[in-house]
């Protein structure tokens, strides 16, 4: 197992870049690959079976870092087609429950259904009371894109299994700072491209086993055949028996960048992780004499801009969500990230 210091030294120093909740940063060997890569196919030498062994080496990376069998782990691309999956694969007048304010992609596929399903929407603190008999599924991020709050899962999956509500959970926000285990989730949907500093268009859908019969392979095509290469042409679908089942045809280039990733982050400590963004964002928290929160995002209202605007200027890389200002502590950040923003504040004032 690698330690926190070796993740740390796989990235270039990025002085003030705040924003992982929006997009990671590239390990130099990411983009060393990627790099390579451009170089083969200029010359003709594009590489079908490197790209495949990618694919495998992320899957399996992924399914280590969030504590399920690889067979249980499908490929996708975004988390808004990989919750269409199960949003169409819902009866008519399946009731959902939803958070209110919660990132669109986990909210739209449901509305895009439109009067097929009837969708409710709670905020976050009341979200496992709102999980009663006959709601059918209950659709949440783990982590808020537009708070950074940290919802009270074990309350959720509680009151899902004595309702019998199934449960899907968008993980994007979490994983890769966070300790996260999916096999709790009925459906775990993460795009890798944000904590987990995967190529954007890259990421993964877990299914429990008693859960998959539940959803329609929608989007089936080669990729999600039994055996890809002899699923090319119809008429006959063979499609793999487990997860694989849900996979799409993958990005080639994006997955060899994504293979890297998620190894440097499946191989390191996760709990020298989390207790390293966490720590600085609650001295962030502390400098500005708020308590601890238990996440690596920060958000302060900032409904004028006034404050992202300060830490822009002082060289600060944040977001601007939902009349906030949103800070993130990742595994490149350090204490000088937490006074250049500090220092920010202040002189905003």
């Amino acid at each position: 197992m690698r330690t926190l210091d070796d993740l740390r030294s796989d990235f270039d120093p990025v002085p003030g870049h705040l924003d992982a909740a929006t997009a990671g940063v590239a390990p130099r060997r990411t983009a060393r690959a990627l790099r390579e890569d451009l170089d083969r196919w200029t010359s003709g030498g594009l590489d079908v079976a490197r790209y495949e062994r990618a694919v495998v080496a992320a899957r399996e990376r992924f399914a280590a870092l969030v504590g399920v069998p690889v067979d249980r782990v499908a490929i996708g691309a975004q988390v808004s087609a990989m919750a269409a999956v199960v949003a169409a694969s819902l009866p008519d007048g399946a009731r959902v429950v939803c958070v209110d304010g919660d990132f669109s992609s986990v909210v739209f596929p449901f509305l895009a259904q439109g009067p097929r399903l009837r969708v409710e929407h709670v905020p976050a603190e009341r979200l496992a009371e709102a999980v009663v008999p006959g709601v059918d599924l209950v659709a949440y991020s783990l982590v808020q894109s537009a708070t950074g709050a940290v919802l009270d899962d074990d309350a959720v999956l509680a009151a899902a299994r004595a309702a019998g509500s199934r449960t899907l959970c968008d993980l994007t926000q979490a994983a890769g700072w966070l300790r996260v285990d999916a096999a709790r989730y009925d459906v775990s949907v993460t795009a890798a491209y944000k904590w987990l500093c995967a190529p954007r268009g890259t990421g993964f859908l877990t299914v429990r086993a008693e859960a998959q019969d539940a959803l329609l392979p929608l989007q089936a095509g080669w990729y999600a055949g039994d055996d890809p290469w002899a699923s090319c042409y119809g008429p006959e679908m063979r499609l793999a028996a487990d997860a694989r089942r849900f996979d799409v045809s993958p990005a080639w280039q994006a997955w060899l960048g994504a293979a890297e990733s998620l190894d440097a982050f499946a191989s390191t400590d996760r709990d020298a992780v989390q207790a390293h963004a966490v720590g600085l964002a609650d001295a962030f928290r502390a400098g500005l004499g708020l308590g601890p929160c238990g996440s690596a995002i920060v958000t302060l209202p900032d409904p004028d801009g006034r404050r992202r605007g300060a830490l822009t200027a002082a060289g600060c890389r944040v977001a601007g969500r939902a009349g906030r200002v949103r800070v993130a502590f990742h595994v490149w950040n350090d204490g000088a990230d937490v006074e250049r923003a500090l220092a920010a504040l202040r002189q905003e004032g």
